[in-house]
C-alpha cells in the first residue's frame, strides 16, 4: 500500500479542503522531509483571497506555504543515509543548474526555477515534502523548528542587506514594519548600523520596531527629505513610501526595493540623478542561509518573537485568516 500523508489544499479563493495525497518519493539528490512548521507569507494570503499575484494565477488545486522547517525522513539515491533525522530549514526552490543565471551564481534569476507554492509547483502546507539535499539546511541546537521555517523571509533580508551594502556606521532607513520590515531593522542593527529609522502607518507597528531595535520612528506621512540617509530598505511596495524613500537619501545613497506593491511607480528622478543614487530590487536570495543561520545562532536576530498564532493542518483557512490581520505578525501552521 502507498502511504499516504495529509495536505492542505487551496481549490479555490477562499477554500481550502485537507486532503489524503500519496507521500512524495524523493529523486536522487533529493530528501524527503516531515514538515513540522509552515510561516504564512503575506502572498499565501494573496493566493488565498485572490487567487493570483500578478501574472502567476491559481489555475487548479495548490498546496501553499513556502517557509517551512522539519526533519528528514528520508533520503534519495546520492545523498549520506546519515542525514535521516536531521532538523532542517527548507529553502523551497528547484534550480535548472544548466541556466546562464544559474551558472553566474543567481539562481534566484533562473527563469526555470519552481518555486514552492507558486503555481503550478506545491508547496509545504502537507506532512512531507521533497527538496535537493543541498537545499535542506541543517538546524543547529538552539533554533527552533518555527525560527527555522522563518529563515526563509529571513533570507529575503539577508539578500537585501548585502544588496544595499549595508555596512557598520550606516543610517538605514526601512520604510514598511510589516515582518519582513522588522526582520529588516534585527538585521540592520546586526550588520552594524549606527541608526536605523523605521516608518509606517501604523503606531502600533513602530512600537514593535522600537522593540525590534529602531533607533527611531516615523509616521509614514512624514517629510523625510532631510533626513539623508544612506541605506534605504523599501518593505512596504507603497508607491508613496518608495517615493519618499528616495527622497530621504544623501548623496551616493543605496535604495533596494523588497516590497510587493504597484507594477508602475514614479520616482524622484532629478533626486536619483542629482544625487548618483542606486537604485535596485531584490528577488527572493541566493547563498543566504548560512548568513541567516549564523544570525539566529548567534542571537543577533530573534525570529521567535514575531510568531503571534500557532495552527494546526486543519486550520489552515483560519491561519490564513489570521495572517490577513494587521494585528497580525508571523502565523505558523504546524503539519505534523
Amino acid at each position: 500500500m502507498t502511504p499516504t500523508m495529509r495536505a492542505a489544499v487551496l481549490q479555490a479563493p477562499g477554500e481550502i479542503t485537507v486532503e489524503e495525497r500519496p507521500v512524495p518519493l524523493p529523486n536522487p539528490g533529493d530528501v524527503l522531509v516531515r514538515v513540522t512548521a509552515v510561516g504564512i507569507c503575506g502572498s499565501d494570503v494573496h493566493y488565498y483571497r485572490e487567487g493570483r499575484i500578478g501574472p502567476f494565477v491559481v489555475e487548479e488545486p495548490l498546496v501553499l506555504g513556502h517557509e517551512s522547517a522539519g526533519v528528514v525522513a528520508a533520503v534519495g539515491d546520492g545523498v549520506d543515509a546519515s542525514r535521516i533525522g536531521e532538523r532542517v530549514s527548507v529553502e523551497p526552490q528547484r534550480i535548472d543548474w544548466s541556466s546562464t543565471q544559474a551558472r553566474a551564481g543567481r539562481y534566484n534569476l533562473d527563469p526555470q526555477v519552481q518555486f514552492f507554492a507558486t503555481p503550478p509547483v506545491d508547496g509545504a502546507f502537507a506532512e512531507y515534502v521533497t527538496i535537493p539535499a543541498m537545499f535542506a539546511h541543517r538546524l543547529p541546537e538552539g533554533i527552533s523548528d518555527e525560527a527555522g521555517a522563518l529563515l526563509e523571509p529571513l533570507s529575503v533580508a539577508v539578500a537585501a542587506a548585502q544588496k544595499s551594502r549595508l555596512g557598520v556606521g550606516d543610517h538605514v532607513l526601512v520604510t514598511g514594519a510589516g515582518p519582513i520590515g522588522l526582520i529588516l531593522t534585527q538585521v540592520a542593527r546586526a550588520l552594524g548600523a549606527a541608526e536605523v529609522t523605521v516608518t509606517d502607518v501604523s503606531p502600533e507597528r513602530l512600537s514593535l520596531a522600537e522593540e525590534h531595535g529602531a533607533t527611531a520612528t516615523l509616521d509614514a506621512g512624514t517629510d523625510l527629505s532631510g533626513l539623508r540617509a544612506d541605506v534605504l530598505l523599501e518593505a512596504s511596495g507603497a508607491p508613496s513610501a518608495i517615493h519618499a524613500g528616495l527622497r530621504a537619501l544623501g548623496p551616493a545613497g543605496r535604495a533596494v526595493l523588497i516590497g510587493m506593491g504597484a507594477d508602475d511607480v514614479t520616482i524622484p528622478l532629478s533626486a536619483v540623478q542629482n544625487r548618483e543614487l542606486e537604485v535596485t530590487g531584490v528577488f527572493r536570495y541566493a547563498n543566504t542561509w548560512p548568513t541567516a543561520i549564523e544570525l539566529v545562532r548567534s542571537g543577533r536576530v530573534d525570529l521567535d518573537r514575531l510568531i503571534t498564532g500557532r495552527f494546526s493542518l486543519e486550520q489552515t483557512a483560519e491561519a490564513l485568516e489570521a495572517a490577513a490581520d494587521p494585528r497580525t505578525l508571523k502565523a505558523i501552521v504546524h503539519p505534523s
